[in-house]
């Protein structure tokens, strides 16, 4: 059986408790949800630019330059999908113009 939490002084029962919960709010930014499209999209765009350039280096370039291009983007589009359609374009869109 767990001990109840000492309390000290003339802090009423339950502020303790109210003052740990307000510590860990959630999360929930948008550089939270961009790094959630990184982790989702990044070995899709990673194989589409190393089949582009040939070089595992130029491929990191290009999908490191594909996602700074579109993260602006992500401020006015909501979908994921045309988020993915729009990241997609850009990397074959580099390597393209690097060939």
């Amino acid at each position: 059986m767990k001990a109840p939490a000492k309390r000290g002084g003339n802090v009423p029962q339950g502020v303790l408790q109210e003052a740990t919960q307000k510590r860990n709010p959630p999360i929930k930014t948008k550089g939270a949800r961009f790094d959630t499209l990184v982790a989702r999209y990044y070995p899709a765009v990673y194989s589409v630019a190393s089949r582009l350039t040939d070089d595992p280096r130029e491929a990191v370039l290009l999908t490191h330059d594909a996602f700074n291009s579109t993260r602006r983007q992500l401020r006015t589009c909501c979908d994921e999908n045309a988020f993915a359609s729009i990241l997609m374009s850009s990397v074959i869109r580099a390597g393209l113009s690097a060939a």
